[in-house]
């Protein structure tokens, strides 16, 4: 799957709302999305990523495995400085839709949702930028 221009602009969203709750003390951003995940692989590793990371989280992410569910505990946040979430946040990395979450999502303004990885500061053991 290539990175489409939606994925890229969502995982810098994405990356900004998570290098601020670094920044205030808070907890890695789960990352629920199969579809930005899918973007975020793509540009791990790539000369490109260092400064797209930096440009939106002000520091270079890293990227780690870190399974759970529940709610998503970053969504209000990005509201705040975005407004809804785009229906690429509840697609799969095949591009199919989930419609179930999403109406879920529009209904409660909340996602729970599972995940498989998250950011990572690269200041600890977690992956290094352009790990898996």
């Amino acid at each position: 799957m290539s990175t489409t221009t939606i994925e890229r602009r969502e995982l810098g969203r994405f990356l900004a709302v998570a290098g601020k709750q670094f920044a205030d003390g808070k907890g890695p951003a789960e990352m629920f999305s199969r579809a930005v995940d899918a973007a975020w692989h793509q540009m791990l590793g790539t000369p490109e990523y260092a400064a797209f990371s930096t440009d939106h989280a002000g520091s270079v992410l890293g990227h780690r495995e870190m399974s759970g569910a529940g709610p998503v505990g970053w969504v209000a946040a990005y509201r705040k400085a975005y407004g809804p979430l785009p229906e690429i946040w509840f697609t799969d990395a095949d591009g199919v839709l989930d419609e179930a979450a999403l109406a879920r999502y529009k209904a409660t303004g909340t996602v729970v949702a599972e995940w498989d990885c998250g950011p990572t500061t690269g200041d600890g053991d977690d992956a290094a930028p352009g790990s898996r």
